[in-house]
C-alpha cells in the first residue's frame, strides 16, 4: 500500500471525484454539442487541432482515463467507430462516462491503491488518476469552449452563466413569473 493512503482515504477520495467527473460531464456535453457540424474543421492556428479533433480527444481521453483506472493498466483504447457529429459524439460520451463511472466505482480499496504506470511518466495510486482526469477533461473543456464564438455558436453556461446562456439565480423574479 503507497504509504500514508489508507482504504478509507481510497474510498472517500473516489466518493468525491466520481461526482465530480459526473457533474464535470454534464458541463462537457453541452460544450461538446455546441460544436456546429458544418464548422467542426475550425482551428484557431495552424498548430491547433481542429474543433472535431479537440471535441473527440476530450471525450475520447475521458473514457480511456475511467477504463485505464478500472482496468489497472492504460492501453488508451480508441473505438473502431468513431461518432462524426457533435451530438453523436456528446451522445457517445454521456453512455460511455456512465459506464465508465460504473466499472471505477466497483472497484475494491485494494485495487484503487494499486499503482498503475502512465507510459514512464506517472506511476501512482489508480485512485489518485481520478484527479488526473478531471485536470486534463477542464482543461480541454476550456479550449474547446474557446472555440465556440468565432466558429458562431453560442457558449452554453460552465461555472455560472455566459453570456449566451445567462445565469438566473433559482427564485429570482424573472423565474416567478413563469
Amino acid at each position: 500500500m503507497p504509504q500514508g493512503l489508507t482504504p478509507e482515504f481510497a474510498l472517500g477520495y473516489r466518493a468525491m471525484m466520481l461526482d465530480g467527473v459526473l457533474r464535470e460531464a454534464e458541463i462537457t456535453k453541452k460544450v461538446i454539442a455546441a460544436v456546429p457540424d458544418a464548422r467542426a474543421d475550425y482551428k484557431p492556428d495552424p498548430n491547433a487541432r481542429t474543433a472535431k479533433e479537440l471535441a473527440w480527444h476530450l471525450a475520447n481521453t475521458d473514457i480511456q482515463f475511467l477504463d485505464g483506472i478500472a482496468a489497472l493498466n492504460f492501453g488508451m483504447d480508441t473505438p473502431e467507430h468513431k461518432p462524426q457529429t457533435s451530438a453523436e459524439v456528446a451522445a457517445w460520451y454521456d453512455e460511455n462516462i456512465r459506464r465508465g463511472v460504473a466499472r471505477v466505482a466497483a472497484m475494491t480499496p485494494e485495487q484503487l491503491l494499486t499503482p498503475i504506470n502512465f507510459y514512464n511518466v506517472f506511476n501512482m495510486p489508480a485512485v489518485l488518476y481520478l484527479g488526473f482526469l478531471n485536470n486534463h477533461s477542464v482543461h480541454h473543456r476550456g479550449e474547446l469552449a474557446t472555440y465556440l464564438r468565432p466558429m458562431g455558436s453560442k457558449v452554453p453556461s460552465i461555472y455560472g452563466g455566459s453570456y449566451d446562456e445567462p445565469f438566473e439565480m433559482p427564485g429570482s423574479p424573472e423565474e416567478t413569473a413563469a
